[in-house]
């Protein structure tokens, strides 16, 4: 991977988290957290939605590949296998 590459995936990844953050904060900040836990509620919220989301993203990349083999096939004089 190239450098430059690799400092565009750095500043994407620091604003997801950044965005994410901010988010967290708002929403705190709204349900009438004040003081200084609403750094720990922010701090919270965002580990808890990139943890998620770390979890989410590879899963939905295995179940839509297992549903896409289950349902499709790669030869031509197969059928793919039908729902009754």
């Amino acid at each position: 991977m190239s450098r430059k590459m690799k400092k565009i995936l750095i500043l994407l990844s620091l604003i997801l988290v950044l965005a994410i953050a901010l988010v967290s904060l708002g929403i705190a900040y709204s349900g009438g957290i004040r003081g200084i836990g609403l750094l720990g509620v922010c701090f919270f919220f965002t580990g808890g939605v990139i943890v998620v989301l770390a979890q989410l993203v590879p899963a939905g990349i295995l179940l839509s590949s297992f549903m896409g083999t289950t349902f499709s096939s790669f030869r031509g004089g197969e059928m793919p296998i039908r729902a009754t």
